[in-house]
Parts: structure tokens; C-alpha cells; sequence
């Protein structure tokens, strides 16, 4: 028997046997939930309202929404709505999606939420944003340094990501300043790759090089449990 004989031959017996499925002893593979659109982060002023929604296929599906990883009473549909939100909604949220017995969960989205208000001596709104902290030792250069945990605060934009430098009213000054702490660290990163780092408050250069910024506080010690602010001073809220 020649080489394409046999194969033709093995062929027809693997499809004869998958064929019978379970006679044959070989295991049918489940069919998992598919994730075609995950919840997506959310910041929103104290007071409106945020949406987190999945999109996912293979149905019939059942879902169930998290907080900080504990399940939500009755928030069991492909979308969670939290009404006039504010600081203590702040969190991570997530949601598990089952198709009888096989569940795939999804990425965990925050909610992070600001209140702003104009400064008499710039003219703009000095914005303060709420975000989760999370938990998990590291340590990067001189500065931050060691860290046992700390705050990302970020922000969809038109430009992509990140909060945008307001140079209106002839501001001059763009500051990320930690109001509750004296020993935390700032990192700033901007969209063209530069960053910067400081105790308690770091300024971004004037002119901003970059369109848009993000920000991160780090605790070196006693991680906090509640929603933790930063105030961002000359950028748009």
C-alpha cells in the first residue's frame, strides 16, 4: 500500500470515528461563550451615569456581574447600568458569561469618576478624579521606586487616551498633585513617550510635549482600601 493509500486510509478512520463521537471514546469539545466586545473603562462626573456592556455569541447565554470580584445581586443581563454615580461606586467591574455549564469571564473594566471646579487664579478647572487602587508590590528606577500599590487615572479622549494640557486663558501650569499624602510618588506619561515622576506633585513641562496624559499614584506603604483622588491642575476634565 503506498504512501497516499495509507493516508487516505488513517483520514477515513479518524472521521469515522469522531463521527460516532462518544462510542469512539473521543471527547466532544465544548462550545464556550465567545467574546466578540469586553466592558471598557469608564470615567464619568460624580452625579451621571455609567454603562458597561458585552456583546458575546454562542448562545443561549447567561451573565453575572462582579464588583471587586463579589457577584452583584440581580445584575444578571449583558449590561450593567449604575445610576448618579458616585465616589462609592468607584471600582473594578466584570462580568462572567455561561452557556450552560461553561463560562468564560471577561476583562475587568474600572469606573472612575470627577468633580471639577473653576480656579480664581488660572481661570480653568482644577479636576479631581477618583480611582481604585490596586494591590501588588514592584519597584522601577529611583522614582516611583518600591511600591506595594498604586492608582492608574486615564481617560478616553479623542486624541486616544489621557487627559489633554489646557492652555486657554493663558495657563501656563499642569500639575498632578496627591492632596491626602505626603509619601506617595506621581508618574506622568505622556502619548509621545515622555514621562515624569515626583513626591506628592509633578508638573509636565511647559509647552506639554505630548497631546494627552495619564497619571498614577504609588504607596509605598498602607495600600488604602477606598477610592483614592488625585487633582490635576490646567487640564480639561
Amino acid at each position: 500500500m503506498n504512501r497516499q493509500i495509507l493516508s487516505f486510509a488513517v483520514l477515513t478512520a479518524i472521521a469515522t470515528s469522531v463521527a460516532v463521537g462518544q462510542d469512539s471514546g473521543y471527547p466532544i469539545q465544548p462550545d464556550f461563550p465567545k467574546i466578540l466586545l469586553q466592558p471598557e473603562n469608564q470615567l464619568v462626573p460624580i452625579g451621571s451615569n455609567a454603562v458597561f456592556f458585552v456583546i458575546a455569541t454562542n448562545g443561549p447565554l447567561a451573565y453575572q456581574w462582579f464588583r471587586n470580584g463579589d457577584p452583584m445581586n440581580e445584575q444578571t443581563n449583558e449590561t450593567l447600568a449604575i445610576s448618579n454615580a458616585q465616589v462609592s461606586d468607584v471600582a473594578s467591574y466584570s462580568c462572567d458569561i455561561y452557556r450552560g455549564l461553561e463560562m468564560v469571564p471577561t476583562r475587568a473594566a474600572s469606573l472612575m469618576v470627577f468633580t471639577s471646579s473653576i480656579d480664581p487664579q488660572t481661570g480653568v478647572d482644577p479636576v479631581v478624579v477618583y480611582g481604585s487602587p490596586v494591590y501588588g508590590s514592584g519597584s522601577q528606577g529611583t522614582c516611583p521606586g518600591s511600591s506595594l500599590g498604586h492608582v492608574s487615572y486615564t481617560k478616553t479622549t479623542q486624541q486616544g487616551w489621557g487627559w489633554a494640557p489646557d492652555t486657554s486663558n493663558g495657563n501656563t501650569l499642569f500639575t498632578a498633585t496627591d492632596t491626602n499624602r505626603t509619601n506617595t510618588n506621581i508618574q506622568f506619561a505622556g502619548a509621545y513617550g515622555d514621562t515624569g515622576c515626583n513626591t506628592t506633585t509633578v508638573t509636565v513641562p511647559n509647552p506639554p510635549i505630548s497631546p494627552v496624559y495619564e497619571f498614577a499614584i504609588f504607596f509605598t506603604n498602607n495600600v488604602p482600601t477606598n477610592p483614592y483622588a488625585i487633582t490635576l491642575n490646567g487640564f480639561k476634565p
